[in-house]
């Protein structure tokens, strides 16, 4: 009973609706959507989005240096900004010059049953790769809100 309490708990506070998530994988996947990411006030479009669940280099779940809980499997997403102006901005978040994760905030829009669906996707940065012209963000996501329904 103890064990069943706790699978209980767990499930009360998993803070992504996997359904909802479903949902985004699978339009994203037969249509691309747009994203707008935010930092500091300012607002990024973030094109070539994937969202994927894929393992993690972790062998069962750990809280990684003390300061960030990871799972063995984890929903990731990957996009790319072409405004290299948001490289400052993005260090603010990122684990190595702070000693916590800051969230950052993706917007985008979908439809389902003929209802418009605004969605907050709040991620954690993992790494960035940068070019002369564009910054791949790889990301972790972290939860989901529903901004509105129409």
């Amino acid at each position: 009973m103890e064990r069943l309490n706790r699978i209980v708990i767990f499930l009360i506070l998993l803070p992504i609706d996997l359904g909802l998530l479903e949902l985004l994988m699978n339009i994203n996947k037969k249509n691309p959507l747009v994203y707008v990411i935010h930092l500091d006030g300012q607002e990024y479009p973030l094109s070539d989005v994937s969202v994927v669940n894929s393992p993690t280099p972790v062998n069962s779940p750990t809280t990684r240096g003390g300061v960030y809980f990871s799972d063995t499997f984890a929903y990731k997403i990957k996009g790319i900004i072409n405004d290299l102006s948001v490289v400052p901005l993005l260090s603010k978040t990122m684990l190595g010059p702070n000693t916590e994760f800051g969230e950052i905030k993706i917007t985008t829009d979908i439809t389902s049953d003929d209802k418009k669906i605004t969605l907050s996707i709040f991620t954690n940065l993992t790494n960035s790769v940068q070019s002369s012209s564009k910054i791949e963000l790889n990301m972790i996501l972290v939860r989901l809100e529903l901004i509105n329904l129409c």
